[in-house]
Formats: C-alpha cells, sequence, structure tokens
C-alpha cells in the first residue's frame, strides 16, 4: 500500500520569480525536508549572483574587479566559467559583460571576463560590468534538483518562472505559451530526465495581454532581440538550456549548429509567426492550436504530483487547459525548417 503522503509541492518568490519545487516517492517528512534544502540552494544563489545587491559576488565583482583580482564562492565560478565557454563558441553572441566597448565584431576575440585559479576573478576593462540573469536562473534549477536527488527523492521537479528540470520515471508535460499572444498556449513538450527553458518578450497579465520586448539584448544594436518573438530549449542540464534560449532568440536557425554539442534541442517562433524546430526538436512535442492558457498566475503551493504532471513555462498555474489537440509534430529532416503551426487566435 502507498503511503498517505507520498508527494509535496511548494513555491517561494525567488530569482525574481516564483520558484515552485514538487517531489514525489518517500514519505512526506522527507520530502520536506529535501525541498527545504533544495529551497536552500536556490536562495544561496540568489544571494551570491543578484546584480541588485552590491554584496553579492556579482556587486562585488561589478565593484572592484575592473581594479584588482576579486575572489568569489565556487558556484559564482562555475558560472562564470560556463558563461565564458559560451562566450567563445559563440563568438562573443552570448556574453554576460555589460559595457563591453565596441561593436560585436570587437567582442568575438575574447571574453572581458578574466578567470583565474583560485576562483578568482577580474575584468579586462574598467567599464565592464556583469549580469548573469541569462544563465544564473538555471544553475539554481540544477542546483536545487541536485539537492532533491542527494536526499534520495526519486522523483521531483524544480520550475522556476518557466526554467524547469525533471527526474525521475515520470514524463512531465510542459505547456508553453505563445509568444505572439501569452494567453494561449502555442504546445505542449513532453520532458523526461531533462531540462526545458523558454525567453521572450516580457508578460505580465496584470498590466496587459500583450508580450512585452525582450530583456534579452542584441549585441548589434544594443537594443531587445527582436528576431525571434519566442524559444524553448531543452538539455542536460537547466543552465545549458538557459543560456541557449538567448542563443537561439539572437540568432534564430543559425543556432542550429551549436545546440548538438550541447546536447540540446529547440523550438522557436520567428518574427513573421512561425514556428520552427530542430530536428530532434519535435521530439514529444505535440500542438494545441487552439488551447487557451489559464489566466491565473498565482502558484499552487500545496497538493500533489500526478505520476504525469504538468508544468506551465511563464506561468506557474498547474490548473487544466480547454484544447483541441492537433496532431503530434514529427522530427524534421532537416537541421532547422517551419513548422507552420498557427496560435490560438489563428496567427
Amino acid at each position: 500500500m502507498r503511503p498517505a503522503f507520498d508527494s509535496a509541492r511548494r513555491a517561494r518568490p525567488l530569482l525574481g520569480t516564483f520558484v515552485e519545487i514538487s517531489a514525489r516517492g518517500a514519505p512526506r517528512a522527507d520530502l520536506d525536508a529535501a525541498i527545504d534544502r533544495a529551497f536552500e540552494a536556490v536562495a544561496e544563489v540568489h544571494r551570491l549572483m543578484s546584480a541588485h545587491d552590491s554584496r553579492s559576488d556579482v556587486g562585488r565583482l561589478n565593484l572592484e574587479a575592473a581594479t584588482h583580482l576579486v575572489r568569489v564562492h565556487p558556484w559564482t565560478y562555475e558560472v562564470l566559467r560556463a558563461a565564458c565557454e559560451l562566450h567563445d563558441a559563440t563568438a562573443g553572441i552570448f556574453d554576460v559583460a555589460l559595457g563591453s566597448p565596441g561593436p560585436r565584431s570587437a567582442l568575438q576575440a575574447r571574453s572581458d571576463v578574466e578567470l583565474v585559479p583560485g576562483h578568482r576573478v577580474r575584468f579586462r576593462h574598467a567599464a565592464v560590468r556583469i549580469d548573469l540573469g541569462g544563465i544564473a536562473k538555471g544553475f539554481a534549477v540544477d542546483r536545487a534538483l541536485a539537492c532533491l536527488q542527494a536526499s534520495g527523492v526519486p522523483r521531483g521537479m524544480v520550475n522556476a518562472g518557466g526554467d524547469l528540470a525533471v527526474f525521475g520515471e515520470d514524463v512531465t508535460v510542459v505547456r508553453i505559451r505563445d509568444p505572439r499572444n501569452p494567453g494561449c498556449e502555442l504546445c505542449r513538450i513532453e520532458v523526461r530526465n531533462a531540462a526545458l527553458a523558454s525567453s521572450g518578450g516580457r508578460f505580465d497579465p496584470f498590466e496587459s495581454s500583450e508580450a512585452m520586448d525582450s530583456a534579452i539584448i542584441d549585441p548589434e544594436t544594443r537594443g531587445p532581440a527582436r528576431r525571434i518573438r519566442g524559444a524553448t530549449v531543452r538539455a542536460p542540464s537547466c543552465m545549458i538550456a538557459d543560456a541557449l534560449t538567448k542563443l537561439v532568440m539572437l540568432t534564430g536557425e543559425a543556432a542550429a549548429a551549436l545546440l548538438p554539442q550541447y546536447g540540446a534541442s529547440a523550438l522557436f517562433v520567428s518574427a513573421d509567426g512561425d514556428l520552427w524546430a530542430t530536428r530532434d526538436g519535435s521530439a514529444g512535442v505535440h500542438g494545441m492550436a487552439h488551447s487557451r492558457i489559464s489566466s491565473s498566475t498565482r502558484p499552487s503551493t500545496s497538493g500533489g504530483a500526478r505520476p504525469s504532471s504538468r508544468a506551465a513555462v511563464g506561468a506557474m498555474s498547474t490548473s487544466r487547459t480547454r484544447s483541441r489537440a492537433t496532431p503530434a509534430l514529427t522530427p524534421m529532416p532537416a537541421a532547422m525548417k517551419p513548422v507552420g503551426m498557427r496560435g490560438c487566435d489563428g496567427r
């Protein structure tokens, strides 16, 4: 007989969003303790990597690293190392440094962030400041997931405002908002032992039903990225998925060549409204062309997850949707080509 309490789910405001952590398959007291430890890990990432706190590692680097070496926490160093590697792999398109002089061509050679053994960091230019918002949230999800696994939890999910990772035998169905109409559902993606991250225009249902400009800055125009309306990346780790959504938002189909190096796949909506997917990006993707996401954005803080759980990217609600499902997408023969799915408003 199954125990009376074998699932738990809670949410807290962290990382500028709501972070939801759910766990299943162990006594309730053990799940609660594991979730507490997972939230502690997320809070630690928040404390270390906030760009708005002068006492954080990022705050201290922005104040001091242009003049001398600054020692940071191993987690901060790990994220910066990943960011520098992605900077090199993308010829400077992915860049956590702000205030770098010159156009993008001047940024291709090397990152303005220099890493030195002993978890020490310095900046190459006095004007440089960093913001880890494009990668740290995914790292926090990975750390929280690792806490759940280290605590012996067999199945779980961490969702930080749409950047999420799951582990265990269950398949989680993730609902993706349509970036052309955030009140609508673009599609559903099945995720198992993997991470998923999405980027697009900012959306506040309390302000407007329309998506606003993306917070991602195009290094060519120094303005909001407008080449792509929204992108979703699936990868083995949430940190990588989180970072690669920015690459897809900035380069579109050109990102297809780099994604396999990270075991990643992607789908995105272009500026003209076409839906594109990498060859393996359509695996486990099911269209819901006329589905509308619940207008509720209030997180659920209690209750158990079902074996096939659901999560909404861009919303913490796990309520059901009304749908008329379209056939599942089939893998694309080319590296990336348009799928041609319409949104719930027919666009």
